[in-house]
């Protein structure tokens, strides 16, 4: 196992991580015979960064009972996640973490996060509920060690608020099949330059650049080298980045976790060779012929002052082409907010084309984001998301 060190808090990180959000299930529970095997292969292996969060369902609980069983507490970084959307008064931070000690049977979150920031405005809701000084209090007792957030937005916002707190660590999606979704290839760079560790989640998209990657995709990665997988290609692309500090991989099978292992001893920066950066040029221009709207997420039309995220929307317009509706859906669901009290969905521009004025690739954005509307937020997607934020919502 290859590791880089965390440079706000000296930790020296596995640079493979495991994303716990997809552990084994048996149609509905987590099947914890594979779940607390695969924990402890991974660990025997050199993994020691988990990550999870208060809203995976059974993962808190899961994770802690596979690390107790095997006494494996002491050898590994825990990373959970402050349910933000279901935080609405200063009593909720509380509840919540305890929620999560219990859970993970601990008494300690190693790297604890805002879960799902979608711009400052987001993080301006927690500030005046008290949050930073609910984080000073947990950092001071040693309850907290890290405090970070993860990010689902456009990415000028994420810029701002990498300025907005002293963060000790941040987590993007971000994977080789479109650099500039969300903080992008733009974000890493400035997280690292502030000297955060960043924590890479998405890298494979869910395994979508696995099992649903283009066939013209698939055939340049096997003319350039038959013996390498997709995930080979994928997980490598990252590490090669040196700002990128672990790679979160939501592993629910021992074939899955033995094959990122094996990738992973051999992970460095520098690894790519010209010839394979080449190869990548060749797959994005696979998933690029998908576009349906030719956003290059340079931002220039940001902010929209009618709030809408015009970048997010129409990165998950493209990908509901490239890969599916659904996963499509998923992205603009997160990349958008929708499921926030503050969403930053497409059926909130008003066509009064500001932006269209700021785009140097001449996007009809009014036109474009109809499109996304349509596509993205039939009638039964805005119910499901009314119901939802009425449910956690409630009595706000």
């Amino acid at each position: 196992m290859q590791y880089r060190t965390d440079g706000k808090s000296g930790n020296r990180l596995s640079v493979l991580g495991f994303g716990c959000m997809r552990f084994p299930r048996v149609i509905g529970p987590i099947d914890m015979k594979k779940t607390s095997a695969l924990v402890r292969e991974a660990v025997e292996h050199g993994v020691n960064y988990f990550d999870t969060a208060w809203i995976y369902p059974g993962s808190e609980e899961a994770l802690g009972a596979a690390l107790a069983e095997a006494g494996l507490r002491e050898k590994v970084y825990i990373a959970t996640k402050l349910p933000v959307i279901v935080c609405k008064k200063s009593e909720d931070f509380d509840r919540c973490f305890e929620q999560s000690l219990a859970r993970l049977k601990t008494d300690r979150i190693d790297y604890y996060l805002m879960h799902m920031l979608t711009d400052t405005g987001s993080w301006e809701k927690l500030r005046a509920l008290g949050i930073e000084d609910w984080i000073r209090k947990k950092k001071e007792s040693g309850a907290v060690r890290q405090a970070g957030f993860s990010f689902h937005g456009a990415r000028d916002q994420f810029l701002t608020l990498l300025d907005a707190y002293d963060w000790d660590f941040c987590q993007i999606q971000y994977n080789y099949s479109d650099e500039n979704y969300q903080a992008g290839r733009t974000g890493l760079k400035a997280a690292a330059a502030k000297g955060l560790p960043v924590i890479i989640m998405e890298p494979l998209l869910g395994g979508k650049l696995i099992e649903s990657l283009p066939k013209a995709a698939r055939e340049a990665f096997r003319r350039a080298d038959p013996a390498r997988s997709p995930a080979d290609w994928g997980l490598n692309w990252l590490w090669d980045q040196g700002e990128a500090t672990v790679i979160l991989s939501g592993m629910n099978s021992m074939e899955q976790l033995k094959e990122n292992l094996a990738l992973a001893e051999k992970a460095s920066v520098g690894n790519l060779s010209a010839a394979s950066r080449a190869v990548f040029d060749e797959v994005r221009a696979v998933f690029n012929a998908a576009r349906k709207v030719n956003c290059t997420a340079c931002s220039y039309c940001m902010p929209c002052p009618h709030g809408v995220n015009i970048p997010g929307c129409f990165a998950a317009y493209n990908a509901s082409f490239a890969f599916s509706l659904i996963e499509g859906l998923k992205q603009y669901v997160t990349g958008t907010g929708a499921a926030t009290r503050d969403p930053h969905m497409a059926g909130l521009c008003v066509s009064c084309r500001k932006c269209e004025s700021h785009c140097p690739q001449n996007i009809k954005v009014s036109e474009a984001l109809a499109d996304v509307r349509r596509r993205l937020e039939p009638f039964w997607v805005r119910a499901l998301l009314s119901v939802f934020r009425a449910i956690v919502h409630r009595g706000n």
